[in-house]
């Protein structure tokens, strides 16, 4: 009995390494130019948290930068009511390039983020593995350095949130907003 336990706790923990393998990484990544001012264009989850503020969910402002320890500094800015949130988070670099780890100090989530795809100038793709005590889920973010991307780029978008599991009720184009924009300079 133990051991059929043992076995179902080490295929499991198996499954959640591969899976988190199994979402790419940007070739060659640099992350200097991966710095600046991002605009959030999409968004998929299937965490209970995406279902529930799903419907009040508006476009935001995202500034990374990177620390003396060669980590990223990103601080969003968004609307939530008639105020302006900023959340600060601090990815801590892995031995892999364009990949971090995150801990939510609110939360104690952890985080796997994996800059997916970007050509710098306009588009990012950013996929996150979170892990809680309740469970697992993904997140997918759409970045553009502009409050607007072509069609191709979201679709793209929508295209890799299906391949990580996610459905069309996950997956979110974010509504524009001049809200909070100006105070994320």
């Amino acid at each position: 009995m133990q051991a059929t336990l043992l076995s179902i706790v080490g295929l499991a923990l198996l499954g959640t390494l591969h899976a988190q393998d199994s979402i790419p990484v940007q070739t060659d990544f640099q992350q200097d130019k991966l710095t600046g001012r991002w605009y959030s264009i999409g968004l998929a989850s299937n965490s209970n948290w995406f279902k529930e503020k799903r419907h009040l969910m508006k476009m935001c402002t995202t500034i990374i930068s990177t620390t003396a320890e060669g980590n990223l500094e990103v601080t969003s800015t968004y609307p939530k009511g008639d105020q302006c949130v900023t959340r600060n988070s601090l990815y801590t670099k892995t031995e892999q390039p364009g990949r971090f780890s995150y801990t939510n100090p609110r939360w104690g989530s952890k985080h796997n983020i994996h800059v997916v795809d970007t050509n710098y100038e306009e588009y990012a793709l950013v996929a996150t593995q979170i892990s809680k005590s309740t469970g697992s889920s993904t997140m997918v973010l759409l970045y553009s350095r502009t409050k607007e991307l072509s069609p191709e780029r979201l679709e793209m978008f929508t295209q890799f949130s299906r391949e990580q599991g996610l459905t069309d009720d996950e997956i979110l184009i974010l509504p524009q907003t001049d809200k909070c924009m100006a105070d994320a300079a």
